[in-house]
């Protein structure tokens, strides 16, 4: 607290004190040269590192990287030069503060980078600068004591501001490490080749239980609370697992379920009641189908397990469209099936093996109904469209060879017309 005092100017600093405030300018100079060359020459190989270990996808850290290295290498440089020696105070506090802005700045790039809260990266940039210049002054000790006298005392356990600040920043900083441990397994996974998609986008959800299992016991580790003081706590979550969240459970078991027998997958084209469209992604909670219109359903995990799903691409992505068309009786049959198999054959989306078919199914009451059968490998773009494209080559085709499609006729017979004359009755 005595060289608290000469900071508000009580003691005139000496010589030695200018001396050694000269050094520390040298040792800033120095460090923030150095600072700036690895931000331009090693930030960018660190970035396509990190591309290529943790990915890219809906983080900020990448794009980021060049600050992070030049902060962190200032940091570590002035550093290394506040503990080479036992400076005097002004020379430690013109270390101590560009570290505890360096320090702070990094802390909240690499936070917002990890996607976390403005307000999260801010409060824990600010702790991490009023930490580090404690400690450049020799009062860290002294701030964690004032912290912890403000309190008060329950029994036998204390609560005070220092326990609760130590608490938060545990937290956060867990959840980021579980974000950045999160990152690096899942592009692990990814990179695996002799997983398919469906086993990898299990192992990734198996791997996220395990992670937060972990963290949950690490972070009860760190702030030293005794197990068996959560003995009343597993108890009542016992009971909302059994009552508020059993569907919530139960949607991520069946959700694992789904993925280890591997019935629907991603990518896969289905039918749920009336949604028809391809599984976008299989979530802890809901399973996201993208329809043709792309409208995003979210479907319960349970609800796959319970109703009936049609599946079009389960064992194969080859999917057959039936088609019916009719002509009239008194056409020529042969060229019309003729045709039939023309327009079909034009489409490129059609497959030529199996090949498809033109069957004649039965001679109806209006005209002799026909079924085409056509294979296609691709549901995804759509089974509608190709209805559509092959009728309108028909229609074409129809017309330009006098095939009729007959309009139904219907006889209607009249027994009595209102407001009519009555007959003329028999007079004899």
């Amino acid at each position: 607290m005595n060289e608290w005092v000469g900071v508000l100017g009580l003691r005139a600093p000496t010589f030695p004190d200018l001396v050694a405030a000269a050094a520390a300018g040298l040792i800033l100079l120095a460090a923030g040269a150095l600072a700036i060359l690895a931000g331009r020459w090693l930030g960018p190989r660190i970035a396509t590192w990190w591309e290529r270990q943790a990915g890219v996808h809906g983080e900020g850290i990448a794009s980021r990287m060049c600050d992070l290295t030049r902060y962190l290498t200032f940091a570590a440089l002035v550093g290394l030069g506040l503990q080479s020696d036992r400076w005097p105070l002004p020379a430690a506090l013109l270390l101590g503060l560009p570290l505890a802005l360096a320090v702070a700045l990094a802390v909240r790039e690499l936070l917002r980078g990890l996607q976390m809260p403005r307000w999260v990266a801010t409060l824990l940039a600010g702790i991490a600068f009023i930490a580090v210049v404690a400690n450049a002054l020799g009062g860290l000790a002294a701030l964690g004591a004032l912290l912890d006298g403000i309190g008060f005392t329950l029994g036998s356990n204390h609560f005070s501001l220092l326990g609760l600040v130590e608490i938060g920043v545990a937290l956060l900083i867990l959840l980021a490490a579980i974000r950045l441990a999160s990152r690096f397994i899942n592009q692990s996974i990814k990179r695996s080749p002799r997983l398919d998609a469906t086993q990898q986008l299990l192992a990734q959800k198996l791997a996220g239980v395990a992670l937060l299992t972990a963290a949950f016991f690490l972070g009860i580790d760190i702030l030293g609370i005794d197990l068996t003081a959560l003995a009343v706590f597993s108890g009542a979550l016992g009971l909302a697992v059994g009552f508020g969240l059993q569907k919530t459970f139960g949607n991520l078991i069946a959700g694992i379920i789904l993925l280890m027998d591997r019935s629907i997958k991603p990518g896969d084209v289905v039918t749920v009641g009336e949604t028809f469209g391809w599984v976008n992604k299989i979530g802890v909670r809901a399973v996201s189908v993208v329809t043709r219109d792309g409208q995003e359903h979210l479907i319960p995990n349970e609800n796959l397990m319970t109703q009936e799903v049609v599946n079009w691409s389960f064992s194969s992505p080859d999917v057959r469209i039936h088609i019916p068309v009719g002509v009239a009786y008194d056409c020529d049959l042969a060229l019309a099936q003729k045709l039939m198999m023309e327009a079909v054959t034009t489409s490129p989306r059609i497959l030529a093996a199996p090949e498809p078919r033109v069957l004649l199914r039965e001679f109806g009451e209006r005209w002799i109904e026909h079924d085409i059968r056509v294979w296609i490998a691709d549901p995804a773009e759509g089974v509608g469209n190709i209805r559509s494209e092959i009728l309108n080559r028909l229609w074409v085709l129809f017309k330009e060879n006098g095939i009729e499609i007959p309009l139904p006729h219907r006889d209607i017979r009249i027994r009595e017309w209102p407001g009519a004359p009555e007959p003329p009755r028999d007079q004899g």
